[in-house]
């Protein structure tokens, strides 16, 4: 994956850091030949059965629905609405942060405000996009008041519908920004600057950790450390891209 200087920009200019280009072909098409005869009338048939991406979207669908109708535990009484998550249902990156703030749970997506702001920006600098290639929610799919720390008994009752993102999803890594993810998806109480610069898994899917954006906004000394964990991240990705395409695998 590649992203072009003006996306990197937005994160690593503050950092200093130098912004590195890939270039890569640009896409060939091929003018199919006109064709010399008009075809037969096709045969009548019974009808296809519909293609299995059909019935994935929708067990997308319906897995949405759950989660904004969802009374599984008290903070559906005090949010606005569930934010169940964004991005394309077929991509190998799953970023998961904590839980919804009110900018979120007024609009319904997470990481919208300052701190998707520059989570946008993070990802760009490695070539992802929440509108193309990378999927992105939550441990908790409301808003906790005052954006508290989720309780124990409120992530028990949300876990179950991100783990059934992530079997519909398959993604080939996962990236847990900041401490409550990484501690709830690894079910550890070590903090997140011992949980850096490993790969983790949750089931079998590698998982990185790596600080969130909100913290970053108030501490942008860490800035740089962050950076190195999405180099981390995105070079074990694309390891894991090679591996499969050495095993006859596509990618």
């Amino acid at each position: 994956m590649s992203a072009a200087p003006e996306a990197r920009a937005q994160y690593l200019e503050a950092l200093g850091i130098d912004v590195w280009v890939r270039r890569g072909g640009a896409a060939q098409s091929a003018a199919l030949p006109a064709a010399q005869a008009s075809p037969a009338p096709a045969a009548r048939t019974e009808p296809a059965p519909p293609p299995p991406e059909a019935d994935t979207e929708g067990r997308w669908h319906s897995l949405r629905e759950e989660v904004l109708r969802c009374t599984r535990c008290a903070l559906h009484k005090t949010r606005t609405q569930g934010v169940f998550g964004v991005g394309p249902h077929q991509c190998d990156w799953l970023v998961i942060g904590e839980a919804p703030g009110a900018e979120e749970d007024r609009r319904g997506e997470p990481f919208v405000g300052a701190a998707g702001q520059l989570l946008d920006a993070m990802l760009k600098a490695i070539g992802l996009d929440r509108r193309s290639n990378v999927y992105i929610a939550n441990i908790l799919k409301s808003r906790p008041p005052g954006n508290r720390d989720p309780k124990q008994e409120e992530v028990a009752a949300c876990l179950p519908y991100l783990e059934r993102q992530i079997e519909l999803l398959r993604p080939k890594i996962m990236l847990a920004v900041g401490r409550i993810a990484a501690q709830n998806l690894l079910g550890t109480e070590e903090p997140l600057g011992r949980l850096r610069g490993r790969v983790h898994r949750f089931g079998a899917t590698p998982l990185v950790v790596t600080y969130h954006p909100a913290y970053l906004l108030r501490t942008p000394a860490d800035k740089r450390k962050a950076w190195e964990d999405l180099k981390f991240a995105r070079n074990h990705y694309q390891q894991l891209v090679q591996d499969n395409r050495a095993d006859g695998h596509r990618p």
